[in-house]
């Protein structure tokens, strides 16, 4: 989900400003407000953030919606906010199919024998307790739909072991190629690899099918197992989603042990696997957001709410997609309930559940709690990696940008200094979570974080691992967080929801096995 929102800042072609900018790095604390000085000292004695990351990404580990692991999560983060003295529940907005993974053991046993890196994809089914074995076929070059059809009902992949990705030419980054490679080398593994995909995406138009409608083809035809590669361009990592099947094991192959199998079968080297995949399909489930607040003493009915997304996608532990964005929201809570208890407005954190699925836990809030919708002040989401905050949006309201400007001015510069405010921005339909809230017409603000390559190596991959986060960075975030969200309590005004562009593009949540669209 967050490519969009990466993409969508990358592309916009507005006013950008810098804020901060009246302090100078020695002037970065104390400030002229008490709170904000207590927030800062506060947080940065806190070890906190550290703590709660290594609980959540190596303890409890991948949130998947629907999986026990991310009911676990939804659990320890109620205990913990209860723990602070802040009334925590979970609430449920919707179903969904519930399943576990267990583990994955794949070797190659012809040519040679090699175990391979491979992982089960997300709600596929496993083989049962049993090894299955069989041989690793591509779909013929070349073939039409005609031929397709009768390739499957004549036996052609029954029982086999389906290749259904392009295989890259080289799984070496382009950063190797352009360093190291003779004059012309990295142009023409680079045409290589733009040539590879074309006719993959032309196999699939002249078959007339997308990937999904190919696995269920070959699915329907009795394959043993669908292989795929998702490749994320980087060292050794590998983006851990993709299409999955309903009868049969669908699953993800490293780029290595890919382009290893793909080879073999071209060159008809005959290569032969045998699986062992456990999963369990546990029924229709409640999906759970995780929502706690702190009482507001003048505007009750007034808001600000924390809010990141909580799930992940299971190939590792989701660590900066979105653990370090769940931690920065619970450090801030905490930080706001210990210094300050009493705020003008309701303080809300908002954890939410089927970010990956489709926004579907902060839709259903909105569509439940319209009167949050109505009386929010700020929203503050928080859902890119591990970097410091660097960018925020104004998201197309037209005046937003003075309250952020005089809120920011008032944070140390060593929190605030570099932030880029983008005015008056461009309203997102998607994304992530505080698209939820756009789309009611509600002020929400995304805290984008600098890169740290979190497209290639962290994000959806299976190295999206503890030891990836910056904690200091988290801890400046979560501090930041705090800031904005005591001075958007604190505000005499609200933010007027006046946007340019008409409002931002929302998608309707289709129909789907959530029955949120129900």
């Amino acid at each position: 989900m967050k490519r969009q929102l990466a993409a969508a800042v990358a592309a916009l072609s507005l006013t950008v400003a810098m804020v901060g900018t009246a302090q100078t790095p020695e002037q970065s604390a104390p400030t002229s407000n008490p709170m904000i000085d207590k927030i800062y000292e506060a947080g940065k004695a806190s070890d906190n953030v550290a703590k709660l990351a290594q609980a959540l990404m190596d303890s409890i580990g991948p949130r998947l919606a629907g999986t026990p692991r991310y009911n676990a999560a939804v659990d320890w983060a109620v205990a913990k906010l209860t723990e602070w003295g802040i009334p925590a529940k979970k609430v449920a907005y919707s179903k969904w199919t519930a399943w576990d993974r267990g583990h994955t053991h794949m070797d190659m046993t012809s040519p040679r024998l090699r175990t391979l890196e491979a992982t089960l994809l997300a709600w596929s089914p496993g083989t049962n307790g049993q090894w299955i074995q069989g041989q690793v076929i591509r779909i013929p070059e070349g073939i039409t739909a005609p031929d397709f059809d009768k390739w499957l009902t004549e036996g052609g992949v029954k029982g086999k072991f389906v290749l259904t990705s392009f295989a890259q030419p080289t799984c070496r980054p382009d950063s190797d190629w352009k360093q190291w490679a003779a004059v012309g080398d990295f142009e023409q593994v680079s045409s290589e690899r733009t040539a590879a995909e074309r006719k993959f995406a032309a196999q699939l138009q002249a078959l007339g099918k997308n990937p999904k409608q190919l696995a269920k083809a070959l699915e329907d035809a009795g394959a043993a197992a669908i292989l795929t590669n998702n490749w994320s361009k980087g060292w050794g990592v590998e983006k851990i989603f993709g299409t999955r099947t309903h009868k049969i094991p669908s699953l993800h192959i490293s780029c290595e042990d890919y382009g290893l199998l793909d080879r073999l079968a071209a060159n008809n080297q005959g290569p032969m696997v045998r699986l062992n995949a456990d999963s369990k399909d546990l029924g229709e489930i409640d999906a759970y957001n995780v929502v706690a607040e702190i009482k507001g003493s003048e505007k009750p009915d007034e808001y600000v709410l924390l809010s990141a997304h909580f799930d992940s996608w299971d190939g590792s532990s989701g660590a900066t997609d979105n653990g370090t964005g769940s931690v920065t929201m619970l450090e801030a809570i905490r930080l706001l309930k210990e210094l300050y208890p009493n705020p003008k407005r309701t303080i809300i954190i908002g954890l939410w559940g089927g970010e990956e699925q489709g926004l579907n836990g902060s839709r259903g809030f909105v569509r439940d709690r319209p009167e949050v919708v109505k009386g929010l002040q700020a929203l503050f989401n928080q859902d890119n990696g591990t970097g410091q905050v660097g960018t925020i949006s104004m998201e197309g309201l037209t005046q937003a940008d003075s309250y952020f400007t005089r809120w920011l001015g008032m944070v140390p510069t060593k929190i605030a200094g570099d932030i880029k405010l983008v005015s008056p921005g461009q309203a997102s339909g998607g994304g992530t979570d505080h698209a939820s809230f756009i789309c009611a017409g509600a002020p929400a603000f995304n805290l984008t974080s600098t890169s740290w390559n979190y497209g290639t190596y962290t994000w959806h991959t299976n190295r999206d691992t503890y030891d990836k986060i910056s904690i200091n960075n988290v801890k400046s975030n979560a501090t930041l967080t705090a800031m904005l969200a005591y001075l958007a309590s604190e505000e005499s005004t609200m933010i007027p929801r006046t946007r340019t562009g008409g409002g931002a593009r929302c998608a309707a949540p289709a129909p789907d096995a959530t029955g949120f669209a129900k």
